[in-house]
């Protein structure tokens, strides 16, 4: 009777191990297959598998790819007088079959006061709103994590900025829209608009490490990264040996100049002009984005040389006037010239950027006259001075200097601090015999702007720097900051054809009379005046000036020297037209009011900060310390569904020479964990900055480590099961 019951308790336990043993199997089987099916929505491909065209990003399983993420992107331009409206849209596409994140950078005007954002999905419209960047980057990331539509706007440099998408559903077109007003750029009667359309890759100079000796206890490490945010500005760059060009794009004006048009030419593209609606677009439907696109037009007369206009919003007036000095005729006798040629010959200038420096640079040789000095001064990551210091402008040192010139090649990174410094160091400081200029020829290819802008401020002295900016996608922001600090101009050359125009008429400014002592006020009331700092003005070069009070009246009186003679103008107010966007661009132009000071040190760091915060926020518009985010409230994304970053890859700017940019050919571009920034955000931690070329880990058919540990977990409970069933033995059966 005992082995009786003995047997049938042992088969009840036995019993109750396979029930627990096939419901633990059942239970593993669902979770594995509800992961795998999540993972497999990705829809990993071989280039066997997808049209020619597609972009493939690089997966962890060997020979597996993702589609990456399709942009396309249509700008449509009003011109309005001295001012221009822009509608930038980017139409973000998934080929692939799963939820994706596509980040892009790109570039926009350096002067541009971005203010509007928008998703359009199907008929609905969600319009972002401007918040503190730290703020928008929570709100973002807390709608990406809950499976929403949204978008985040970040701004990296003032034209540079970042566009993030989040949960762009499998085979789905998102668009988005972003809007921005921009003064209009005026030089010698011409009339410009600049339309950048790729992101050049930039050169980081190597963080400082410093060893710091805390106490006897031990040793502590400091790092100073003078380009901290330098994984946030590379995005990856295609090879294009072996992928065509991607992100086309298409470009419409509609120029309203206010006055009757004379040429109308576009430097880089081939335009037509509607003969009714007389909107100029590009012949080709769509050009890929790898330069940029340069629109200029003059008056069918003589150009207007004086502007005023205003605008009023929620009560408050902003006022908007330039002038354009004329050229005095004079007797006074030009004061010889000391110039400082410095060229880039960095890696990013090989091809046809490196063509059109040293031509720039003989031409400037040409230019030199009986009593003037020179010196030239060429870098990479290396630097050499051709003289120990300026020398005459004889027949034998400029044909010295141009046999130096004509054996430079481009290679190498682009340490720009040293050759800058090394232009500013004047040996003849009390000299006021000589008018003393560098002529800085670069594409301003790096990341450490704030570097550059410190150095000039600090030893500026009574030099002037007059920057030529380089190839088809030049650093536009670094080139006219530096002007301004330098006090002198930013001359473009795009193309080989240019170098003669406009190296002539950049000699031409610099070797005329200028305004200097420039003094502007507002007569009859009190309204503070921007710029704060004035710059020196050159042959056809006007003064720009905005202002902002309740009530704008009474006139805007201009004054200064041209040369010896003392030149005035005023432009009574009441006679302004009315302006569109003009609050925008003075708060724009107060925020890089603020940027200045803070370089020069009138400013600390952090109280122009608060500033520019204050008044990005007033007039809500995107900055250094604010950002744009919308947000669907409709989550499109199902729970537990993979959400897979991954950043849209640029073009190599045309002319440049990818091999001499990168070296050795780079990995192929990747994707990662569109988790891995919120997670660190979660903690409140500073968002690590992820490379771009970091992989995330994808589907593994070789190691499925999750089903592993799930399988781990389930013996160990069966183990524990065992122990339970099996009957206990007295040390009596023993």
């Amino acid at each position: 009777m005992n082995t009786y019951l003995r047997a049938r308790s042992f088969k009840s336990r036995l019993d109750f191990i396979v029930a627990i043993f096939g419901l633990a199997f059942v239970l593993a089987l669902t979770i594995f297959g509800q992961a795998r099916a999540g993972e497999m929505k990705l829809a990993l491909v071989t280039p066997n598998d997808v049209k020619a065209g597609s972009l493939l990003l690089k997966s962890t399983e060997g020979g597996k790819y993702l589609e990456a993420p399709r942009l396309a992107t249509d700008f449509n331009v009003t011109v309005s007088g001295p001012t221009a409206r822009t509608i930038v849209t980017q139409r973000f596409e998934n080929p692939a079959d799963g939820f994706v994140e596509g980040v892009y950078v790109f570039p926009l005007p350096e002067n541009s006061a971005v203010d509007t954002l928008k998703i359009i999905a199907g008929n609905r419209v969600i319009v972002g709103e401007v918040k503190e960047r730290q703020e928008a980057k929570v709100i973002y990331e807390t709608a990406k994590a809950s499976g929403q539509a949204a978008a985040l706007l970040e701004q990296e440099r003032p034209n540079l900025f970042t566009n993030s998408v989040a949960n762009i559903g499998p085979h789905e077109t998102v668009i988005v829209q972003i809007e921005y007003q921009e003064t209009v750029k005026q030089s010698s009667g011409t009339f410009s608009l600049r339309l950048p359309l790729v992101v050049a890759p930039r050169y980081m100079p190597a963080p400082i490490v410093q060893s710091v000796d805390f106490s006897n206890d031990g040793y502590g490490v400091t790092v100073n990264d003078p380009v901290p945010d330098r994984e946030r500005i590379s995005p990856p760059v295609l090879d294009p040996r072996k992928h065509a060009p991607v992100n086309p794009t298409t470009i419409s004006v509609t120029l309203n100049a206010g006055f009757a048009l004379g040429e109308v030419k576009s430097l880089y593209h081939p335009i037509k002009t509607d003969p009714v609606s007389q909107v100029i677009s590009l012949v080709d439907a769509n050009v890929p984005a790898d330069k940029d696109f340069a629109l200029e037009w003059q008056a069918a007369g003589t150009a207007p040389q004086a502007g005023l206009f205003t605008e009023t919003v929620n009560g408050k007036n902003y006022l908007l006037g330039f002038v354009t000095p004329p050229v005095a005729a004079t007797n006074e006798v030009f004061k010889p010239r000391e110039t400082i040629f410095v060229i880039d010959n960095s890696g990013s200038m090989e091809g046809p950027s490196m063509v059109q420096a040293k031509d720039s640079l003989i031409y400037g040789l040409n230019q030199m006259k009986p009593g003037d000095h020179f010196n030239v001064i060429r870098f990479d990551d290396t630097m050499d001075q051709l003289f120990a210091d300026a020398v005459p402008a004889d027949k034998e040192n400029i044909d010295r200097a141009k046999a130096f010139v004509s054996r430079l090649n481009a290679n190498g990174g682009t340490e720009m601090i040293p050759p800058m410094r090394a232009a500013l160091m004047d040996s003849h400081a009390s000299d006021t015999s000589h008018l003393r200029q560098v002529v800085f020829l670069t594409d301003g290819a790096i990341g450490n702007e704030e570097q550059l802008f410190a150095t000039i401020s600090k030893g500026l002295g009574r030099s002037r720097v007059f920057m030529v900016g380089i190839g088809s996608a030049p650093n536009s922001y670094l080139m006219t900051r530096a002007a301004e600090l330098g006090r002198g101009t930013f001359t473009h050359i795009g193309e080989a054809a240019e170098v003669t125009a406009r190296m002539q008429d950049l000699f031409s400014k610099i070797g005329s009379p200028v305004v200097t002592e420039l003094k502007a006020e507002l007569v009859g009331n009190s309204a503070k005046i921007t710029p704060d700092m004035l710059p020196d003005l050159y042959r056809g070069e006007p003064v720009l000036l905005m202002a902002a009070a309740r009530d704008l009246s009474g006139s805007l009186k201009i004054s200064g020297n041209i040369g010896a003679q003392p030149w005035e103008v005023t432009l009574p107010i009441a006679k302004a037209a009315k302006g569109d966007g003009i609050s925008k661009l003075w708060a724009r132009r107060r925020i890089a009011d603020f940027e200045v000071a803070s370089t020069l040190g009138t400013l600390t760091y952090d109280a122009a900060n608060k500033a520019i915060l204050a008044m990005a926020l007033d007039h809500q518009i995107v900055s250094s310390q604010t950002s744009l985010v919308a947000v669907d409230k409709t989550p499109k994304r199902p729970p537990g569904e993979k959400l897979t970053r991954a950043d849209i890859p640029l073009n190599l700017p045309a002319g440049w020479d990818y091999d001499s940019v990168f070296g050795e050919e780079m990995p192929a571009v990747e994707q990662r964990d569109a988790r891995a920034e919120f997670l660190q955000l979660a903690m409140l931690q500073k968002p690590a900055a992820v490379p771009g070329q970091q992989q995330v880990m994808l589907p593994q058919t070789a190691t499925p480590a999750e089903f592993m540990m799930l399988i781990a977990g389930i013996l160990l409970v069966l183990s524990l099961a065992f122990r339970l069933a099996l009957p206990r033995q007295s040390p009596r059966q023993m």
